[in-house]
């Protein structure tokens, strides 16, 4: 399906994000497009918008799978001014703009996984890598990059990961508007954003809890060759995940997080 870009800038020319969009038929990364943009002094909301990515990249160095004319992929400019230290929730507040879109097509089925991957029935939909370069001790920029399946059927993905990934198109039966997604996630991703600018961590840490509905489950999260498992009893203000275990307390900072089967 077709994507109508000048139909997009349109609508964004008075917005924040998408207020300036570059778009592009194929791209390495868009992620590498926008740090290059933001180190030009990119204007906070710029877009870099890519129909196909010969090397998408996700989270922990994964390739994200970005074949042409099928998907979402892009990268925004953020640039908040805080502290370095409060950004780290900026990744939870995308995951939670990018889960509020996917409940419009696939209503009470989107879950969230720590700390941004988006899921539909347990398959991963969306994935998530935020990038963010500093001025001493407070964010320069932050770059969002969101990568979602919308128009993949199953044998478009590579054979290793038909089992764990899903699109839109899987799971609604039918092809779906690019653009319309993209609108809605402009939009969503902006009002998050402002959420998050106008002290609201609170609630999109709710939001993403709610989402994620592990609070009192027990989980393990492996880090390389680090294990760490307990219960689930919620997120600290920075977003990292607070665990019960058989030592106490603990926190975790990074991870893949796999609910422990009974």
């Amino acid at each position: 399906m077709e994507f109508n870009v000048e139909e997009l800038r349109g609508y964004f020319l008075s917005r924040l994000i998408g207020r300036r969009i570059e778009y592009f038929e194929e791209l390495e990364s868009t992620n590498t497009e926008a740090l290059r943009l933001a180190l030009e002094n990119a204007t906070e909301g710029t877009v870099v918008l890519a129909d196909a990515q010969s090397e998408g990249r996700g989270r922990l160095d994964r390739v994200w799978e970005s074949p042409p004319s099928m998907n979402l992929y892009l990268s925004v400019v953020l640039r908040p001014d805080i502290p370095a230290a409060s950004a780290s929730l900026i990744p939870l507040m995308v995951g939670v703009a990018v889960a509020d879109v996917m409940s419009k097509y696939c209503p009470g089925r989107v879950r969230l996984k720590w700390p941004n991957d988006v899921l539909i029935d347990g398959r991963k939909i969306c994935g998530i890598l935020t990038e963010m370069r500093t001025r001493a001790d407070r964010v320069h920029f932050i770059i969002v990059g969101i990568g979602v399946n919308i128009n993949m059927r199953k044998l478009d993905f590579p054979r290793e990961i038909r089992e764990t990934a899903t699109s839109l198109r899987i799971w609604t039966e039918c092809e779906i508007d690019r653009l319309d997604v993209a609108i809605r996630l402009f939009e969503n991703l902006e009002r998050c954003y402002r959420i998050f600018l106008s002290g609201g961590e609170a609630a999109i840490r709710e939001t993403w809890l709610q989402y994620a509905e592990l609070v009192g489950k027990r989980i393990e999260v492996v880090f390389g060759k680090t294990i760490q498992r307990g219960t689930v009893t919620g997120l600290d203000e920075s977003g990292a995940l607070l665990l019960e275990g058989e030592t106490g307390a603990q926190q975790v900072l990074a991870g893949d997080v796999y609910i422990e089967r009974l």
